[in-house]
């Protein structure tokens, strides 16, 4: 079991329906800063105008930071360099826009330069009354360990706790692996953000199948958000291909196929899914099948890894 009991129950401060927006991000070369801000200004604005409640952006979306640097963007280790170098910037726009349109933003994940030397990728979840928090991705895939040298997260998982519910983070790759999605959904995730970012088809649907897994065996939504289109200015996000999906277990009250939005791969785009809370509490209760409860009941079902608890209300 992990650290944190399930609670009985949602906070009256919960929205139990709500819209989410997944964003087909585009990753392009920018002129300047002011590009850049008038760009994901026009994104949030979009998504709160499409009526969502939570905005969420791929893995390394914010890699396109990396052209304001033209001498340093063609290297991976110098557009790690340069992209860390403006996460105070980064996160106060995203701070700034989130208060202005009234709704949540999973921030693009950015690398992030720690005290001890090493680069993670992290993800910031910002709310509209001026708190955030953060989580780091905790599995790395080859790339990222073997030319990119970017390291997992300390820190472990994360739930936060919003007026949206309790929302969990699974950076690309970490939605591949069961044990994090079940030790969120223990500590009673309602949704499973996935932003990401593949080069392949093959990449997103390795993330795709993954994010509707883990919907599946925690009786919950997930929410993929790719990057797209062709960089080849960059050796890090260079080709982007994948479509953002809104997810839940193919049980009752949910579409059959489990799909509730699905974007174009490859489009410019932000894709809407409205979610109901209550639906994952009546299904974890009364589903069809009750693979929530039952995981416990599977031969080997052991420890889970520690949550801890960000509070953004």
């Amino acid at each position: 079991m992990g650290t944190v009991p399930k609670k009985k129950g949602d906070s009256p401060h919960f929205s139990p329906r709500y819209t989410i927006a997944a964003a087909q991000y585009p990753i392009e070369q920018l002129a300047d800063w002011d590009a850049y801000a008038a760009k994901l200004t026009r994104w949030v604005a979009d998504a709160a105008e499409g009526g969502a409640a939570l905005a969420v952006f791929p893995e390394y979306g914010a890699m396109e930071l990396a052209s304001l640097e033209p001498e340093t963007m063609g290297d991976l280790a110098g557009s790690l360099a340069s992209v860390a170098g403006l996460i105070g910037r980064v996160d106060a726009l995203h701070a700034e826009l989130s208060t202005r349109f009234g709704l949540h933003i999973l921030a693009a994940s950015l690398p992030r330069l720690d005290a001890d030397g090493r680069y993670r990728n992290a993800a910031r979840l910002f709310a509209p009354n001026g708190k955030a928090g953060t989580q780091d991705k905790l599995v790395m895939t080859r790339f990222e360990r073997e030319q990119w040298f970017v390291s997992a997260g300390a820190e472990g998982l994360a739930l936060f706790e919003t007026a949206l519910g309790r929302i969990a983070v699974l950076i690309c790759y970490d939605s591949e692996f069961p044990l994090l999605a079940r030790a969120a959904v223990d500590a009673g995730a309602h949704v499973l953000l996935v932003p990401s970012c593949t080069d392949s088809l093959h990449g997103y649907w390795r993330v795709r199948l993954g994010a509707q897994a883990r919907a599946l065996e925690g009786q919950c939504y997930a929410v993929q958000a790719p990057t797209v289109g062709i960089a080849d200015w960059s050796p890090a996000v260079d080709v982007n291909r994948g479509a953002a999906g809104v997810y839940g277990p193919p049980d009752r009250g949910m579409p059959e196929d489990g799909v509730i939005a699905l974007g174009a791969e490859g489009e410019s785009a932000w894709v809407f899914g409205e979610i109901d809370l209550a639906c994952v509490a009546q299904l974890r209760a009364d589903g069809g099948v009750l693979n929530a409860r039952d995981w416990r009941d599977q031969p080997g079902a052991g420890p889970l890894p520690a949550v801890r608890v960000v509070s953004l209300l």
